[in-house]
């Protein structure tokens, strides 16, 4: 299986032989003081368990079920509040980008351009996003095998930006499941990428309440125990403290109480993976042994 080199994100690396990755927050900001409060605390978990975590927040939800939903706080304010997460936690922050338009104002703020996986083969927001020389995270496509995405990390290249993250997020199974193939993680990452789970998306049921997204939240620690078993470079996880309340995709976030124990188990599965060793660093376990 060929590998691939690790990329940096403001003082963290991702990728082979480096530490797991967590992207976390919630999903769309609310306010200024209520963003704080979970920047706070993901501050603190990542200090007690020594996490490379980037904070997550969408100023837009472009694709809401319904018109009438809740959205967000909109471009300018949104980039305020991250810029204020940043400024107050240290956290490296990201965002998800919808617009060639919002590319280079976003990439003033944020360390991490997101690109949504329904917009996955927009060429033109792929380049915008590209141009602007951050690190660019792409969410495959529900509608897109794991191998395609090398497309996706050509674009990105012919406009000179190698410093890519491709996620997976789940893929479309019959009407309102989405399903997930452990292989796409190692597919993707023979690509040549750092490669992210999303767990929290991947158990949304899309349109289950008519007019919203619905989802399934008890099987988001199952999935992301799988993908560290897979051998995932990062974990994309939503958070809110009270899910059931939140505006968008609450059926799907993590409460954030229980996020330190998942993220711990985690570890330990990862920390699993590793075969320490005399003479060497601990490497990590093959997930097959070639028989030539």
């Amino acid at each position: 299986m060929s590998g691939h080199s690790p990329i940096t994100i403001g003082s963290y690396r991702v990728g082979r032989g480096q530490p797991l990755l967590w992207i976390c927050g919630p999903c769309v900001i609310e306010s200024l003081d209520f963003t704080l409060q979970i920047a706070d605390v993901l501050r603190q978990l990542a200090d007690r368990l020594s996490l490379p975590l980037v904070f997550k927040a969408s100023f837009d939800k472009a694709n809401r079920s319904s018109g009438k939903s809740f959205r967000g706080p909109g471009l300018h304010e949104g980039l305020k509040t991250l810029a204020a997460v940043k400024q107050k936690t240290g956290l490296p922050v990201t965002t998800d980008v919808h617009e060639c338009h919002q590319a280079a104002a976003v990439a003033e703020v944020c360390d991490i351009l997101q690109v949504p996986a329904f917009l996955a083969r927009q060429t033109d927001l792929l380049e915008a996003c590209g141009r602007t020389g951050r690190v660019v995270n792409v969410k495959k496509g529900q509608f897109m095998a794991p191998w395609d995405m090398k497309n996706v990390v050509a674009k990105l290249a012919e406009c000179g930006n190698r410093h890519v993250l491709l996620t997976e997020r789940g893929t479309t199974f019959g009407y309102g499941w989405l399903v997930n193939d452990m292989r796409s993680i190692p597919w993707m990452q023979e690509i040549g990428v750092p490669v992210i789970f999303d767990a929290t998306h991947s158990v949304q049921k899309p349109g289950a309440l008519g007019d919203r997204t619905g989802g399934d939240r008890e099987m988001v620690p199952v999935l992301a125990r799988a993908a560290v078993a897979a051998g995932c470079d990062g974990v994309f996880l939503e958070t809110h403290p009270q899910p059931d309340k939140a505006p968008s995709d609450g059926p799907n976030m993590v409460p954030l109480a229980e996020l330190p124990q998942l993220i711990e188990i985690c570890l330990r599965i990862r920390e699993a993976l590793t075969i320490p060793t005399h003479d060497h660093p601990p490497s990590r376990v093959p997930l097959y042994e070639s028989s030539s």
